[in-house]
């Protein structure tokens, strides 16, 4: 008698496998490489040593320098115009800046040996100190327009108190534009046994936060200050060549110019090479291997040259402001540095105004 639950028909399996393997063959499967994971980009370990040192001297002439600005800015007896009031926020803010080396050159050896939360506060740190410099570099462009360009209604306004109030606004507007630093941890790194320092979105929202980060970064941290800038320098420059003294004024003009060269000259390559890491990851610009590679590696290069200007501001008051290296030049008699020398009436005589400023 046989069981009900069996059945007398059965199928050979065997003979399906068979059949199967015949009619796929697995073995002629070509992977696409533009759909395979690329390996991040090593760095030589001589590389990483010289980049390293690099932030360390960095971070030797920044703070010293940052300090001599500050100094000679502060002990002024007169109230500070606008733009040197600027100009010391902005020595304030490579100070920020110069801070964070020493961490990120200990994280290019080493890896990052401190922390969840000290990787939180630097990385909030150097976003502070990059929004506000820029910021403070689009405030001077403006206040130069208005004292120049449209001197009647820059006499009529309150411009020292109203200096105060923006600087305490940018340092807010950098306070919150830094925020996304929190995103910021320190964790394994996949290609190697260090730590690293860096953000780390929800694999699900990554894309999202990501986009909206840069967006932020890119348009105001760089397109609208630069947008502000431009036409604001272009106008005051022109105005200069057309009045009396005109070439005594633009020599006004040369610091804030060279500050503000300085800062896109650093900042520039890097905005363009994070730009091109956005459009990638977007899926704007094809993926591929050897582009991803070299986006990451511009990236690296560029942010070093962006940390430089931490130090750059200092060396070109100390070679291009006149009225700078006079100064610096009086305190250092009065600190008893340099031995007291007679000074002509010409050189006490002020050339100080609303256009040159009690800086510059």
């Amino acid at each position: 008698m046989t069981d009900p639950n069996t059945s007398s028909f059965t199928i050979d399996f065997d003979a399906i496998y068979e059949e199967l393997n015949f009619t796929y063959n697995y073995s002629e499967f070509i992977p696409d490489p533009d759909t395979q994971p690329c390996n991040n980009f090593s760095i030589p370990d001589a590389v990483m040593i010289v980049v390293s040192v690099f932030y360390i001297l960095v971070f030797l002439l920044a703070i010293p320098g940052n300090l001599v600005v500050g100094l000679v800015i502060g002990l002024s007896k007169q109230s500070l115009p606008p733009s040197d009031l600027y100009l010391l926020h902005l020595a304030i803010a490579d100070l920020l800046l110069a801070i964070t080396l020493p961490f990120w050159a200990t994280s290019v050896t080493q890896g990052w040996v401190f922390g969840d939360a000290m990787c939180k506060i630097i990385t909030i740190i150097q976003e502070l100190s990059f929004y506000s410099s820029i910021l403070f570099l689009t405030c001077i462009s403006m206040d130069r327009y208005m004292v120049i360009v449209r001197a009647m209604e820059a006499r009529k306004a309150n411009r020292q108190r109203v200096s105060w109030g923006v600087c305490a606004a940018v340092w807010a507007v950098g306070a919150l534009l830094s925020l996304p630093g929190l995103f910021s941890s320190a964790y394994p790194s996949e290609n190697s046994n260090q730590t690293v320092c860096s953000e780390r979105y929800n694999p699900g929202t990554a894309d999202d936060w990501r986009l909206a980060t840069r967006i932020l970064r890119h348009t105001l941290g760089f397109v609208i200050p630069l947008a502000i800038m431009l036409p604001c320098y272009g106008v005051t420059i022109r105005r200069l060549l057309h009045i009396r003294g005109g070439f005594q004024r633009q020599r006004a003009m040369r610091v804030i110019v060279f500050v503000v060269v300085a800062f896109l000259l650093c900042w520039t390559p890097y905005h363009f090479a994070v730009m091109t890491d956005t459009f990638v990851r977007t899926k704007i610009v094809p993926y591929q291997c050897p582009a991803r590679i070299a986006v990451d590696q511009a990236m690296f290069a560029t942010q070093s040259l962006g940390l430089l200007h931490s130090c750059v501001n200092p060396v070109l008051y100390a070679f291009v402001g006149e009225k700078f290296r006079r100064r610096l030049s009086q305190i250092m008699r009065k600190m008893g540095i340099l031995e007291r020398t007679s000074v002509s009436r010409s050189s006490r005589s002020s050339l100080s105004s609303e256009i040159t400023s009690t800086f510059m």
